[in-house]
């Protein structure tokens, strides 16, 4: 009999979910999870999730995003040969005691435009604010799983953040602020929306506490 197909590990499967319903197409070879969306910056959209024994499959992953003249970008949880573009934290988030000087809003989706730009500028993208923002509306409409937070300062806009549900459990994957001060009260609202803890991904700069924590890398393949 041949060998059952590898599986993602978890925390991969966990960022599919939540990625998916905005990418345009998702691919699935060998144990490999491929999410493409041309002309959206955002990794997560650009990757293809590996299982934990990917060897055999890197060439092929590599010759299909080369195929479709997109970046051979792969995420996973153990090293990878090839260009390192940015790593994740991925776990847990409890609330933590916060001053309340930050307030965070629930937005509409007719928030949006202010959403994608505030998201945008805080990756030093801020020329994709309108792309991310039409992008971003048609699977947002009518969405009951997902919610829009902003963060704001003395009345100005200085963070975004997508709430989802994912499988029953609250996450948000997708959030970036203008002023670190507001990572933590952003998060907090998120976590409020699902009983009082969150599934987040963190940069690895960030001070930020998570329990049930795995490292996700995000590598170019030579």
């Amino acid at each position: 009999m041949p060998s059952p197909a590898p599986t993602l590990p978890p925390v991969l499967a966990e960022l599919v979910a939540y990625f998916e319903p905005f990418s345009t197409v998702r691919r699935d070879f060998r144990g490999t999870v491929t999410l493409h969306t041309p002309g959206i910056n955002v990794l997560a959209l650009n990757a293809s999730y590996l299982p934990e024994d990917a060897g055999d499959v890197l060439p092929l992953v590599r010759a299909w995003h080369l195929g479709q003249d997109a970046p051979p970008l792969v995420a996973s949880v153990s090293a990878v040969v090839g260009e390192d573009v940015g790593g994740l934290r991925v776990g847990t988030f409890s609330l933590v005691p916060d001053p309340g000087v930050i307030v965070v809003e629930q937005v509409s989706r007719l928030h949006l435009a202010t959403w994608a730009g505030v998201l945008a500028e805080a990756y030093g993208a801020a020329e994709w604010a309108e792309t991310l923002a039409r992008h971003f509306a048609g699977p947002l409409e009518g969405d009951p799983k997902s919610v829009l937070l902003m963060a704001y300062a003395g009345g100005e806009a200085i963070g975004s953040l997508l709430w989802r549900d994912v499988n029953d459990v609250g996450a948000a994957h997708l959030w970036g602020t203008l002023d670190a001060a507001a990572d933590a009260p952003l998060l907090n609202a998120a976590a409020e929306l699902s009983g009082g803890t969150l599934r987040v991904s963190l940069p690895d700069t960030s001070p930020l506490h998570l329990s049930h924590t795995k490292i996700v890398g995000f590598t170019l393949l030579p």
